[in-house]
């Protein structure tokens, strides 16, 4: 049924602004029974308000200026727009929910008997959606952490092989300096620093020089230990923060994953997780990196170590042949020289009874007839002048010459004597030398531990050096 506005008569008794009055009241009447009829049909399409005015009659809000169009002023006053007059405006709705209600009968809408169940369920979907959010970054959260202990596991192993090198480093150090010691105990005349010495200080030089390259990573190995257990403590304590909203949802389903969801503060998804799933992931391309480089340290501090051990061994082996070389050259000169004292001695005892023979005897009274300066035969041939015999001259030139004979040749046979005390102390000097040196060769070999390092990185390090040779 459609209301129309009575006519008023032409004759104006009352007042003007009495019938203005009422005139407005009238005409707002009419505006809203239209607006009511013509916004009935969207009343269902559009969100409805959360909050609502009402008018009481009589009321200062009743005596306000009606709202009108432009239109209405227009052909109310006979004038334009009104600057001064009011726009009407119309409260947004601050939800997104969609009543599905019917429409009653007087066309205005109102919400159904199931907005709470609707309300409720709503709830609850925006609750499960964001639970499985969560569990999709717990479980992401976990498995990461899951892979960055077992990558710290690795990282620990590559740890234990550097220490135990560290220790086999150690182990060649002590050798080396009880090595050194060891040899200080030859004579003061074999204590020369020779060949050997200095290859036991190159020795120590390059093992110190290991020890420290090593010390440096596995200090890098402990920092980067520390850093991965950051990381796991981080992706825990964000799984179990995010945990909090996951106590009605079933265990299983947990692993399947399909895709984080978008970065927000409030959201399943923090920065915070992703900061730490970023770090870790970037810690553990780091510690693989980092094993890389430790294996390749190891395999190289083991040929190095290996290579300069051998240098050592071998250069003591030459040593120790020099001095049996030494030794046998020592002992031949030996016996040639006890040889010739006892030749030599053979020959003065030969010059001293053929001066004793010259001397003649001791006693006057052994001298033969024949002898005597003073027979008859010598008498009378001396008693022409000038006639005197060469017998006492040569007898006394003899003795001289057999005398300086018997000088030389004990000087000779005293020379021949230090000689051959020296080569005898020598060689006892050669012989405790090389004592020294095989007993010291002896040490090194039995005392390198080669279970101290894994037998794969003795491989690894076998296959390295037999590969460089090939190519060299």
């Amino acid at each position: 049924m459609e209301v129309q506005s009575v006519p008023l008569g032409s004759v104006t008794v009352g007042a003007a602004s009495w019938r203005d009055g009422t005139v407005r009241s009238v005409r707002r009447a009419e505006r809203l029974v239209r607006d009511t009829r013509a916004g009935a049909a969207t009343a269902l399409s559009r969100p409805q308000t959360t909050s609502a005015s009402v008018t009481v009659p009589g009321s200062a809000e009743d005596t306000t200026p009606e709202l009108t169009t432009p239109g209405e002023n227009d052909k109310r006053t006979g004038s334009g727009k009104d600057e001064n007059s009011p726009t009407p405006t119309r409260p947004r709705t601050t939800t997104t929910l969609r009543w599905c209600c019917p429409r009653p009968a007087g066309g205005a809408p109102f919400p159904g008997t199931g907005l709470r169940e609707a309300c409720a369920g709503a709830s609850v979907a925006a609750a499960g959606g964001y639970m499985r959010a969560v569990r999709r970054v717990e479980a992401e959260l976990r498995a990461q952490a899951g892979r960055v202990t077992q990558e710290a596991l690795r990282l620990q192993r590559e740890r234990n092989l550097l220490e135990q090198t560290l220790r086999s480093l150690r182990s060649h150090l002590g050798i080396n300096r009880s090595s050194t010691t060891h040899r200080t105990r030859r004579d003061a005349r074999e204590s020369v620093c020779d060949g050997a010495d200095e290859l036991l200080q190159s020795e120590r030089r390059e093992l110190l020089r290991l020890k420290q390259e090593l010390e440096e990573t596995l200090s890098s190995t402990l920092t980067q230990l520390q850093s991965l257990s950051l990381s796991s403590r981080r992706l825990l304590a964000c799984a179990s923060e995010r945990v909090l909203v996951l106590e009605l949802l079933p265990l299983s389903g947990s692993g399947k994953t399909r895709g984080l969801p978008g970065t927000t503060p409030t959201g399943p998804y923090t920065p915070e997780c992703k900061e730490a799933l970023d770090s870790s992931s970037s810690s553990m391309k780091q510690s693989q990196l980092l094993r890389q480089t430790i294996r390749q340290k190891l395999s190289s501090a083991l040929l190095r170590q290996r290579a300069v051990q051998q240098t050592v061994n071998d250069g003591l082996v030459k040593k120790v042949a020099e001095t049996v070389s030494l030794q046998q050259s020592l002992a031949v000169m030996c016996g040639a020289t006890r040889q010739a004292l006892y030749r030599k001695q053979r020959e003065m005892d030969l010059i001293l009874h053929s001066h004793g023979r010259a001397q003649g005897p001791e006693s006057s009274g052994d001298v033969q007839s024949r002898e005597k300066l003073d027979r008859p035969l010598v008498q009378v041939y001396h008693r022409h002048p000038g006639t005197q015999l060469p017998e006492a001259a040569q007898l006394i030139q003899g003795s001289a010459v057999l005398a300086r004979c018997l000088s030389s040749r004990q000087a000779e046979f005293d020379r021949l004597r230090r000689s051959s005390a020296l080569l005898h102390s020598d060689l006892q000097r050669k012989s405790s030398a090389a004592a020294v040196d095989c007993a010291l060769l002896r040490m090194r070999r039995r005392n390198v531990d080669k279970r101290a390092v894994p037998v794969f990185l003795q491989q690894d390090a076998l296959r390295s050096s037999t590969a460089l040779s090939c190519a060299q």
